[in-house]
């Protein structure tokens, strides 16, 4: 089975994840919550389990760096800026959580791996931000600064991976570079 026909089987598991566990969430919340909620931690997933899947530590690490920066820089800008939610329920509206995380996620995708997984991560990821402004949890200004941060941080941390790695190399009998390609 090829990569490509591994990840759209993989995405095709994660729909299907997502369809059962909207029966499952609480009865007050609309489909639309309930599918940013599972999409804001099911796309950082995916982009985790690609760098597992690809072998791919450097992409790992580089996927630890955004999305730490993504969810440092949310939060402390929800505890400096106390901006009240739309909706009324509190006051850490700006900037969304869930469009930063899924927008890291998105960009951590395109930037490491290309546009054929980017493509259909950033129409999730634009999903999670329409719905959050749409149920009244965020303004559009709330979800486009989550979505330049995650974007801002993959762009910052990640290299694109064209499935050949250097790695330096130290041993009893000298120094060397390792060269390791996957296809």
């Amino acid at each position: 089975m090829s990569r490509g026909s591994i990840i759209k089987h993989l995405y095709h598991l994660a729909s299907a994840l997502l369809l059962c566990l909207v029966p499952l969430h609480n009865a007050c919340a609309s489909t639309e919550d309930t599918a940013a909620d599972v999409l804001r931690v099911a796309l950082p997933a995916a982009a985790w389990g690609m760098t597992h899947y690809l072998d791919d530590a450097e992409g790992s690490k580089q996927f630890y760096y955004s999305f730490a920066a993504t969810v440092a820089t949310t939060l402390v800008l929800k505890t400096a800026i106390h901006k009240n939610r739309p909706d009324g329920s509190d006051n850490d509206a700006f900037p969304s959580g869930h469009t930063s995380m899924a927008f890291q996620a998105a960009a951590f995708m395109q930037r490491r791996y290309g546009w054929q997984y980017g493509v259909p991560a950033y129409a999730l990821a634009t999903y999670v931000g329409y719905s959050r402004v749409n149920n009244d949890h965020h303004d559009s200004r709330d979800v486009l600064a989550g979505a330049l941060i995650g974007i801002a941080a993959s762009y910052y941390f990640v290299e694109p991976f064209y499935g050949v790695q250097v790695t330096p190399t130290a041993g009893l009998n000298g120094v060397g570079l390792q060269l390791s390609a996957t296809w």
